[in-house]
């Protein structure tokens, strides 16, 4: 990091690095990319889905050739979204069988479907029609009438609770009309009722099939059926999980919304409630001009992401007036975050100055442009470098710990309506984290602390906190690696400075999306994961480029009253 009123210079043995960067490089391809190594926990998906437009041809095909259904208007568009069995893919993954399940049964009972919603305009309501990703066939369809019954029963479900309405919502239909009707679907999906083994009692509500012929470890294949209003309202296959497997699902679940919410956010709020009075103690060595600027990018990010993520929240079937009022609560959520950022960034540069550091130049001090330039240099080379790291960890973690991971509807780039605006985020992750955690959370935790490696750890540990959400399991896998991970940022930052980590950080993530994008196989998502993989070059040169050559008077130093421990 450069003393105060110094020349501008970033000191760091790029040789050593590249050398490093080219080892976590081959780490990431060999337990990422090849197919034969690839961790599980990691892997990143080289699968060419159909388009949504073909899914949408292959749901209007299959609701004509249902005569109980209605003929589908051209006129409107369809909503589809990417819809996952997570519960299935996870129990795979967890057991290690899912190089089974996908040579033998992916192909039919397929765990990550498109959902096209078609509306019905004759009746109201819409036809959910589920068709694989890959081949385009319809695997499964439910039809949503207007004030169903099952609305309720279907809230109570997933709130773990026991229904007692669901007979009452499918009109105590008697079980041989409910298998008369089930026949006539089946049949149409090509299988064999004879080879079933129904499952359900007269006293039960909906139908169940299994058939024994399909089976993988302790899964069986499950034919399920819901009727309303005199017909068939739902078909979906697939195959079994264990009540155990789903038990601790939840309370792995559980324990992660513990530690987000009573850790990372708690302790959060309580580093920005210090920022804001170390940015007033702190106002002569600094300026609330700084971070106006990163404060609003963040802010713009957020948003941007946040509005990609609609139909997540339209597949949910929720009204206008809902939508509306959600977006009103996150956008205040976000100008909180956003303010406590900046908040972060002015404290934090205050106190490393009055220390006697110049972590984050401003642009018009001398070799500023040169500075950014071999930021962007380092930057690059660490984030070859954290690949690295991660690919490793994740590996360890797997065969230490057992650890394994699953799908995600509401985090998945086939839920957002531009994926290609995805890699946005990388920015406001790597400007807001590293301002609240590194930025400011190093050098706060160093004043009550006066160590500077617990100094790093702990608000590294808070930061870890904050990703427990993921569908990774156990949930304490994602909070172990990025405690790793965050110390590494800390190391960047105290070498190197602010500006050096936001750019490794920015780079990491935006590598990590972008190639999400680069393996979606088109050419728009193809050529925009390429674009925000080089962008934080771009940014980089341009500001060298154009940054203004006239040198000022250089700052003051001040005496250095405390020292790095």
């Amino acid at each position: 990091m450069n003393p105060l009123g110094q020349p501008l210079q970033l000191k760091a043995n790029f040789k050593r690095l590249g050398l490093l960067a080219v080892i976590g490089l081959i780490l990431f391809f060999v337990f990422q990319i090849f197919p034969a190594t690839s961790s599980q926990t990691t892997e990143i998906s080289s699968t060419i889905p159909i388009s949504k437009e073909q899914a949408i041809e292959s749901a209007r095909s299959f609701a004509v050739s249902i005569d109980d259904y209605m003929l589908p208007s051209n006129d409107i568009k369809p909503l589809v979204t990417y819809q996952t069995h997570s519960d299935v893919y996870g129990y795979m993954a967890k057991t290690k069988q899912l190089d089974a399940y996908n040579k033998k049964w992916e192909t039919t009972y397929p765990y990550d479907v498109y959902r096209v919603r078609l509306p019905d305009e004759d009746r109201g309501g819409y036809l959910n029609v589920d068709v694989h990703m890959k081949t385009g066939k319809v695997v499964a369809f439910k039809r949503v009438l207007p004030s169903s019954l099952y609305t309720a029963v279907e809230a109570e479900q997933e709130q773990g609770l026991q229904s007692t309405s669901e007979s009452l919502a499918e009109g105590n239909m008697a079980l041989d009309k409910k298998e008369e009707l089930a026949a006539g679907v089946l049949q149409h999906f090509g299988y064999d009722v004879n080879a079933l083994q129904l499952e359900t009692r007269d006293d039960e509500p909906g139908l169940k099939y299994t058939d024994a012929n399909k089976t993988i470890g302790n899964s069986n294949l499950e034919l399920k059926f819901t009727f309303e209003d005199g017909a068939v309202r739902s078909f979906d296959p697939g195959f079994s999980v264990p009540q155990s497997h789903t038990n601790y699902v939840k309370d792995q679940t559980k324990l992660a919304n513990w530690m987000t919410y009573g850790g990372y956010a708690f302790l959060t709020f309580i580093l920005g409630v210090l920022a804001i009075i170390y940015s007033i103690l702190t106002r002569t060595h600094t300026s609330f001009k700084r971070g106006v600027m990163l404060s609003l990018v963040y802010f713009a990010a957020s948003m941007i992401g946040t509005l990609n993520m609609l139909p997540v929240f339209q597949a949910q079937g929720l009204s206008n007036f809902i939508l509306v009022f959600l977006l009103l609560i996150q956008t205040g959520v976000t100008l909180v975050m956003s303010a406590s950022i900046y908040l972060s960034l002015v404290a934090g540069d205050g106190m490393w100055r009055k220390l006697g550091f110049n972590p984050w130049p401003r642009a018009k001090e001398p070799g500023y442009g040169k500075y950014v330039l071999h930021s962007m240099y380092s930057g690059y080379l660490w984030a070859f470098i954290l690949l690295g790291v991660q690919s490793v960890l994740f590996f360890v973690l797997e065969r230490s710990i057992g650890t394994w991971s699953t799908t995600s509807a509401e985090q998945s780039t086939y839920n957002m309506t531009y994926a290609w605006i995805f890699p946005i985020m990388a920015w406001m992750a790597g400007i807001g984290e590293e301002a609240v955690y590194r930025l400011f959370g190093i050098r706060m935790m160093q004043k009550v602390v006066r160590n500077t490696f617990i100094a790093c750890l702990i608000p590294t540990i808070i930061w870890a906190l904050g990703h427990t959400l993921y569908p990774i399991y156990p949930v304490i896998s994602r909070p172990i690696e990025l405690t790793v991970i965050g110390l590494l940022f800390s190391l960047i930052m105290l070498r190197h400075g602010f500006i050096a980590v936001v750019f490794a950080h920015v780079i990491f993530d935006s590598l990590l999306m972008g190639l999400s994008l680069i393996f979606m196989g088109d050419a728009l998502n193809m050529g925009a994961g390429i674009f925000w993989i080089v962008l934080p070059a771009i940014v980089g040169y341009v500001i060298y480029r154009f940054n203004p050559k006239e040198k000022e008077k250089p700052y003051v130093t001040t005496p250095h009253h405390e020292v790095l421990q």
